[in-house]
């Protein structure tokens, strides 16, 4: 068996109740929910509990989507699988870092709750939107948003799959376009124009933020939204970057498989990114890890190919 990759889902995914029966077991998962409670009180009741409105709010999706993801990572180190490299979806980025040893996961979970606070400000001040595209090509799709007002090809996430976003004012013209050009437009559930222009001083704000924690190299390969290649010595810039610039996931995966990976581990809320990486590549085997039934059907299959 080629390498092993566990891949940190994005923002979108979430649901009320995810985490809850990795918590339930105990272990390094219960101990890291209990901890970032200390932290971030009520992080628990909206992730386990939490309306789809409350999660929908970037202050709040992105440190539950933090440790769910990290709980179904640790939770597999627990049951003797252990990643040889890493890659996140935006703010899955977060946690894969933490999972790779350049900062605590104590740490992350501060850093990321401070991502989620100055994207949802940077999100409050304008009436934006994003949309996933199907069916078109990625030019095509940034050909077509360069033609409106503050629309951008934002998210290269497979064959087939692009993601725009920008001023909501301009996204009904642009999902009209798209449809007579044979694309269909589907909805995302964030509220606002991420990995665009439009997060400029997010990530002013961000990076300085980032300033006040110990961050080293990665000790685990992580792979970069910003490059699409392993990360080197500058964290703190590229997670400045990775905010406000196109994330390149589709060349991401492309170039992990090229050093050797041939399974992915989906890990946090959903199976986005599974089915992405379906469509990236045939060859290679896609699981997730999301809940307990997961973690054990994952368990299971890996070990009986390993």
């Amino acid at each position: 068996m080629g390498k092993i990759a566990f891949v940190f889902s994005g923002q979108g995914a979430q649901y009320s109740g995810m985490g809850k029966s990795l918590y339930d077991m105990g272990g390094p998962a219960k101990k890291l929910y209990d901890e970032a409670e200390e932290l971030r009180s009520g992080t628990m009741n909206q992730s386990f509990c939490g309306s789809d409105e409350e999660l929908k709010r970037t202050i709040n999706t992105q440190p539950c989507l933090y440790l769910v993801e990290m709980a179904a990572a640790l939770s597999l180190n627990e049951n003797g699988i252990f990643a040889d490299g890493v890659a996140g979806f935006s703010l899955g980025e977060i946690a894969a870092l933490a999972y790779a040893g350049a900062y605590s996961h104590k740490d992350g979970f501060k850093i990321v709750t401070k991502r989620g606070e100055v994207m949802d400000a940077a999100g409050s001040g304008t009436d934006t939107a994003m949309c996933a595209v199907i069916k078109l090509d990625s030019k095509t799709v940034a050909d077509t948003a360069s033609e409106f007002e503050s629309l951008y090809a934002v998210n290269f996430n497979s064959p087939g799959q692009t993601v725009v976003s920008g001023l909501k004012s301009s996204m009904a013209a642009f999902e009209e376009k798209a449809k007579e050009l044979g694309g269909r437009c589907i909805p995302l559930a964030v509220s606002a124009a991420f990995h665009s222009p439009f997060m400029n001083d997010a990530a002013e704000s961000f990076a300085e933020a980032l300033s006040g924690f110990e961050i080293k190299t990665p000790e685990t390969p992580v792979y970069s939204n910003f490059t699409a290649q392993p990360y080197g010595e500058n964290v703190t810039d590229n997670l400045k970057m990775q905010m406000k610039s196109p994330v390149r996931w589709q060349e991401t995966i492309e170039n992990m498989i090229a050093d050797g990976y041939t399974t992915f581990i989906e890990v946090g809320a959903g199976k986005t990114l599974c089915g992405l990486i379906k469509k990236i590549s045939k060859e290679v085997s896609v699981y997730s890890v999301e809940n307990a039934e997961t973690l054990a059907d994952t368990v299971r299959s890996v070990k009986e190919n390993a």
